[in-house]
């Protein structure tokens, strides 16, 4: 009698996690909920609750066939005429619509009341994570506003589309269309961040000037998502470096000289487009004052870093969610490893850093509903370049730490741990490095006057933690010695986003996480995740941050 049946099954199946398909993104944040609501966005709550159901179900299963299906790019049809055409998956085409018929990149614009850019931010860090490909058009569409105001006549043809809730992919012109999106051409292979080191040049085809039409010959050595409508870019007249409107199309509906070299093979992002191009007498427009492209784009330039922090908080918060429910369900040695001490030390010290990375991006989207606030306005310039600096460091190791925490799990395709790892760098390279930002804040610093008067009345004396104020205090003296400053810029920016997110955190009135902040962040304790100090309410903390599916 043979026993092979009886060899069959070799193994039950236990001892595993349950998964968190469908969960509602903002129901299991009660951090997200929070912070929104105390920033001012909870008018918009039932829109944001909703987008969360539609984050942690549709679009995160689209997320993940948009990057199994990577965008192609198809040089020619198949009669041999030049088409430059990207073609996405449809998974990625509903991530867009998704986006843009919840508003994501006009809301602000189109019911700007108090509040509005917290709440658009709070949608943003939960499509995010759900896919994080699409937040390049999603941002430049977003940040293209306040560049194109400058230029009132383009403002009045582009705008109406640029906001409407509609998303229309066809390769056809802007006038066939209800809505559009907008991408961004800054930089070129010989100067990167450097724009000033741009060959491009413009050449008027008619009366020169603002608002009028040029060709632009020249390169763009990175051009994301090169199947928008228009792109904002930059090219030199006999004025200097100027700010111009691009579309993909000629009025006469033909297509403009604006030619796709290739698509970057990146490390990450995969379900976005970013491309090399060129311009061969591609028809432009004129934005903004000529010579003049750095200011013009310069509230554009903020808008996208701060894209930047809500974009790696957004990753930061998915990469806790899946580790903390991992851990809260999976069992080691007999026991649930979220009850054992080490591993409570690593996701309560993950949970900190998520929720400050939140509130420093939520406090940011505050300063932005306010741009007439001279303190806010002030705040908002300096700050946008320490947040981008810092959250956007910290994300790489946050992710790496949280999918550690998973095992081999944690690093096969099947999770998303890999792909929000190899999201996580782009965050800090896109629109100006490390060292951009910290030289920016200097700049800031120096070039404006009470700039460095409103961080510190943001800070306050302490707010009664003596902690806070011996770090507030160290740090004036950091500014007010200014010998080799630019040495350390890197370290006076990380020590001035610590303490705004310990200020926030304490001002919030949680003191198990503004505490336990304090302890860690300003007490110099360990330099890798999961060395809380003694006396932190570890269980606390993680039960704060574990999703609770309902």
């Amino acid at each position: 009698m043979s026993l092979s049946h009886e060899y069959a099954e070799t193994h039950e199946v236990f001892n595993q996690v349950p998964p968190l398909d469908g969960a509602n993104l903002y129901r299991v944040d009660l951090p997200l909920q929070e912070w929104t609501r105390r920033f001012g966005g909870g008018w918009a709550e039932s829109r944001i609750e909703a987008y969360g159901a539609l984050a942690g179900g549709p679009l995160m299963a689209a997320g993940f066939l948009a990057n199994e299906n990577k965008p192609v790019f198809k040089s020619h049809d198949r009669y041999g005429h030049r088409i430059d055409l990207v073609e996405f998956h449809p998974a990625y085409h509903e991530l867009m619509r998704t986006a843009i018929e919840h508003g994501i990149p006009s809301m602000p614009w189109t019911d700007p009341r108090a509040g509005a850019q917290v709440a658009r931010a709070a949608m943003s860090y939960l499509h995010s994570q759900a896919e994080a490909g699409t937040g390049c058009p999603l941002t430049m569409t977003y940040a293209s506003v306040p560049a194109l105001k400058l230029q009132p006549d383009l403002a009045e043809a582009w705008l109406p589309k640029i906001l409407a809730t509609e998303y229309d992919p066809r390769n056809v012109p802007m006038n066939q269309k209800a809505g559009v999106t907008i991408g961004m051409a800054m930089t070129e292979k010989q100067g990167g961040t450097d724009v000033r080191a741009n060959t491009t040049k413009a050449h008027p085809v008619g009366i020169p000037g603002p608002g009028q039409a040029y060709e632009l010959v020249g390169h763009k050595w990175f051009c994301s998502a090169p199947m928008c409508d228009a792109f904002l870019t930059l090219a030199y007249t006999d004025k200097g470096l100027t700010c111009f409107l691009l579309p993909r199309h000629r009025p006469d509906g033909t297509r403009n000289q604006f030619y796709v070299q290739r698509l970057k093979n990146k490390l990450g992002n995969w379900s976005n487009a970013s491309s090399e191009v060129e311009f061969r007498g591609a028809l432009a427009w004129m934005v903004g004052e000529e010579g003049r492209g750095v200011p013009t784009i310069i509230e554009m330039v903020a808008l996208t870093r701060f894209d930047c922090m809500v974009g790696s908080s957004a990753l930061m918060r998915q990469a806790l969610t899946q580790a903390a429910h991992h851990c809260a369900h999976r069992k080691v040695g007999g026991r649930v490893l979220a009850e054992q001490p080490l591993m409570q030390n690593v996701l309560a010290d993950l949970a900190l850093e998520s929720e400050a990375a939140l509130a420093l991006t939520m406090r940011m989207g505050k300063a932005l509903d306010n741009p007439h606030d001279e303190q806010e306005e002030k705040f908002s310039r300096l700050v946008t370049a320490i947040g981008k600096y810092w959250i956007c460091k910290r994300a790489p190791a946050m992710v790496n730490e949280a999918a550690e925490c998973l095992g081999g799990a944690g690093y096969v395709e099947e999770t998303i741990l890999p792909r929000l790892y190899r999201e996580a760098p782009v965050n800090s390279t896109w629109e100006g490095s490390g060292n951009v930002q910290c030289l920016d804040v200097l700049r800031a610093l120096s070039k404006e006057p009470g700039v460095l008067d409103a961080l510190f009345a943001e800070l306050g004396d302490g707010h009664g933690d003596a902690r806070l104020a011996a770090f507030i205090g160290n740090l004036k003296a950091g500014f007010a010695d200014t010998a080799d400053i630019q040495y350390r810029a890197r370290q006076l920016t990380e020590d001035v986003a610590v303490a705004l997110q310990a200020k926030l955190l304490l001002e919030a009135g949680n003191s198990s996480v503004s505490d336990a902040f304090i302890a860690s962040r300003l007490g110099g304790h360990g330099r890798v995740y999961g060395t809380l100090p003694r006396g932190v309410d570890v269980e606390a903390l993680v039960a704060r941050s574990t999703p609770h599916l309902v």
